[in-house]
């Protein structure tokens, strides 16, 4: 099993940490699901090098320059499981666009028609056979010390997406569907923005 580094940041992502990289896999972590209503606490990235980079965020400022600049960097591709919300949440509490973009989840969805289990605990364990924890994902993510076993789920969401999207992109050429898969991740973030401007609950695509 490759070895897993995780390394717990206070307010931004350091400075020269994830230099260099070109696809970074991300995640956040919030007090809920409802935009507008529940902030953003915790962002964790990684290279996919076994490494994981979880930064609890200053939310009485949302000063992270070095974390918005990775964010929109066009020369870095994101890797989101479901990165609709997550997009959502970094415009409305660090005011940035990221992209470009790449989501697991609508991925799989697009490759893996035979199933109804998109969630990334499914995914990971069809295509990577891994196990991960999901006890952490409803703890409260807006305490002021993180927990360890926080710490640990946080950067489990991220240290195998890089390994689902060459799994997940092999499925996606095999059945001719990459194509329809890159214009999605394109119109993610205004799908994003859509949410956050009012239309979350609307599809605006539908005849009615």
């Amino acid at each position: 099993m490759k070895k897993v580094t995780t390394f717990l940041h206070s307010g931004d992502l350091p400075d020269g940490v994830l230099a260099g990289a070109t696809v970074v896999a991300v995640d956040s972590e919030t007090m809920g699901l409802r935009l507008g209503r529940d902030p953003l606490c915790v962002v964790q990235l990684s290279a996919g090098d076994g490494e994981a980079h979880v930064i609890q965020l200053d939310r009485s400022a949302y000063h992270a320059p070095n974390l918005k600049r990775l964010l929109t960097d066009p020369a870095v591709t994101k890797i989101f499981h479901y990165g609709r919300f997550d997009i959502a949440m970094f415009w409305l509490h660090l005011g940035v666009v990221t992209a470009p973009v790449y989501c697991t989840k609508i991925a799989s969805k697009l490759a893996r028609t035979y199933t109804d289990r998109h969630g990334l605990k499914d995914v990971t364990k069809e295509l990577l056979g891994l196990d991960i924890s999901k006890a952490q994902q409803s703890s409260d993510w807006g305490q002021p010390t993180l927990s360890e076993d926080q710490v640990a789920y946080a950067a489990s969401d991220v240290l195998h997406l890089h390994e689902l999207r060459a799994k997940l992109d092999e499925m996606l050429v095999r059945e001719g569907r990459d194509g329809l898969a890159r214009a999605c991740f394109e119109f993610l973030p205004h799908r994003a923005l859509l949410d956050v401007r009012g239309w979350e609950d609307m599809d605006i695509f539908a005849h009615s």
